[in-house]
């Protein structure tokens, strides 16, 4: 840091160049520690906080202390007399907290005279049994918790002469409503998707799960923002170690802020550098639910629209909600579809590469010769006609993704079209090329959860480049090394190609779709506990 000051000559004090500057830059060519500014020293960690006062006065000290009263509004401190015979402060997060609640059930109620008559022990207590009227309500002494209690919307209660807070559930903010789930649309089944609010979410699960060992633990997501988030899984039907595994990376979890269950997956993942995600994100509850019901486990976060199901599998992430509510015939015949779809967006264009520039003798002379007519003017080599094409689908896909809803679909048209039909005029790209790059691209669109299509995206590149440099010998390579890789991979200890590689029951396959009977069974392997049990 350094202050830019300059003195003397006229021309200085015309351009006001003599003049102090108030800010200040930081220059990439400054060394050592500046001599003006020292580096802010490290705040000791901070202690255990006290527990809260009996006397009234004090608490009334510490909060408007602890949450800056003297600039921040937010923080609302009503004094009241219980029964007109005791002090009492109740406070609470102005617009966190429902006013109506508070004038109702709280304020209303500990006002009438007398109801503090024949109160005896703790006054915090007898008031939160006798007076309050409120269906979720606790007494502690834990400053700590009392904080975090105010600022999730409830409403706090201290009452001269006792230590003990009543809080109380007043939590009214404005939230967004059950709506459709935006990026997994389905013909057939539930429209009704996840929103930012947990306790919403946690509901939309216990609709469709109606079964006592239904459990959902509440905790701190592990950022200093103090959201919470909530796991969820079937008592009797989890594996116990897969619960350990989950609940000990999430206490890991360590940052500044969290506001997505995306960072708690890039957090307590194992395999950082995989393209591949080895968590299910997933927006609808009905999927969340199916998967729970199986043995799976469910984290909701706070804020975040979306569930992280986990372990996850090759075949769950290809897997749609959809399967489940349609006949078995055309059901088959669409996650067929979906499988080949894939496969050809990740194969085909490096498959192309390796034939017409290693192979040209497996092609028919009259394909030879369209290829060859279709590049008679093109400058670019073959394989950066294909990688110039491949960029572009994806430039014009993050394109229809970012801007507004009726913009992305005149952005894909003016890309489809004029686009295309402008590099084919001039002499850009070749028509097969471009036709190769848009089954590819179209391909791309049938793999069901958007984080497998990025990873497929540097899936083709990479066979592209190998059948580009070897031809159907790089691209087998590259097939082989995929194969096995994604067979070494695991997620939250379950190998990612199963229940294929290894094989895990008897009759059918993880790819097709077997008959409903056969999934009166939790999925076993997770090695989750039999039914009954």
């Amino acid at each position: 840091m350094q202050t830019k000051e300059r003195k003397g000559g006229s021309i200085w004090g015309i351009l006001r160049f003599d003049e102090a500057d108030e800010e200040f830059e930081l220059l990439e060519s400054e060394r050592g520690r500046p001599k003006a500014y020292t580096r802010p020293e490290k705040p000791a960690p901070r202690e255990k906080p006290a527990p809260a006062s009996r006397f009234l006065f004090e608490n009334e000290r510490r909060l408007r202390q602890e949450f800056r009263c003297n600039v921040n509004s937010d923080i609302l401190l009503r004094r009241f007399r219980l029964g007109q015979s005791v002090d009492a402060l109740a406070v609470c997060m102005n617009g966190m907290a429902s006013g109506g609640m508070i004038n109702d059930f709280i304020l209303r109620q500990g006002m009438r005279p007398g109801c503090m008559d024949g109160a005896a022990g703790s006054p915090a207590r007898f008031a939160m049994d006798n007076i309050f009227a409120q269906q979720e309500s606790e007494c502690t002494a834990d400053w700590q918790t009392i904080k975090m209690a105010i600022l999730d919307g409830k409403t706090a209660v201290f009452i001269e002469g006792d230590e003990l807070a009543v809080l109380m559930d007043t939590r009214g903010y404005e939230k967004r409503g059950v709506e459709n789930a935006q990026n997994e649309k389905v013909v057939k089944g539930p429209q009704e998707g996840f929103n930012e609010s947990l306790r919403t979410n946690i509901t939309l699960l216990r609709r469709i799960i109606k079964t006592d060992d239904f459990v959902c633990e509440f905790q701190h997501a592990g950022g200093k923002n103090n959201v919470q988030l909530a796991i969820a899984y079937r008592q009797d039907v989890v594996n116990p170690n897969l619960l350990k595994e989950v609940k000990r990376r999430l206490h890991n979890v360590r940052a500044r802020m969290l506001t997505s269950d995306g960072a708690i997956e890039r957090m307590t993942e194992r395999y950082g550098l995989s393209p591949l995600p080895q968590v299910l994100s997933t927006e609808r509850p009905d999927r969340t639910a199916a998967h729970i019901m199986q043995g799976h486990v469910a984290v909701l976060l706070e804020g975040s629209p979306t569930a992280s199901v986990m372990p996850a599998t090759l075949f769950t992430l290809m897997a749609t909600s959809e399967d489940s509510y349609m006949r078995r015939p055309p059901g088959a015949i669409l996650r067929m579809v979906r499988y080949i779809g894939a496969g050809m967006s990740i194969l085909l264009p490096g498959y192309f590469m390796a034939v017409a520039m290693h192979h040209q003798g497996m092609l028919s002379t009259e394909t030879i010769v369209t290829i060859i007519q279709s590049r008679e003017m093109v400058f670019l080599p073959l394989g950066l006609e294909m990688l110039f094409l491949l960029w572009v689908f994806q430039l014009l896909r993050e394109a229809g993704v970012r801007v507004p809803g009726s913009v992305g679909q005149s952005i894909g048209i003016i890309g489809g079209l004029v686009l295309g039909q402008a590099a084919v005029s001039a002499n850009m790209v070749s028509t097969v090329v471009l036709i190769i790059a848009a089954l590819a691209g179209l391909g791309n669109f049938t793999i069901p959860d958007y984080s497998t299509q990025i990873a497929a995206s540097y899936f083709r590149i990479f066979l592209l480049l190998l059948g580009w440099a070897g031809g159907l010998l790089g691209l087998s390579a590259g097939i082989v090394v995929l194969t096995v890789w994604m067979a070494r991979l695991k997620s939250y200890g379950v190998p990612f190609l199963a229940p294929v590689a290894p094989k895990t029951f008897k009759g059918g396959s993880g790819g097709m779709r077997g008959r409903i009977n056969r999934r009166q069974r939790p999925v076993d392997y997770i090695n989750t506990w039999e039914e009954g049990q």
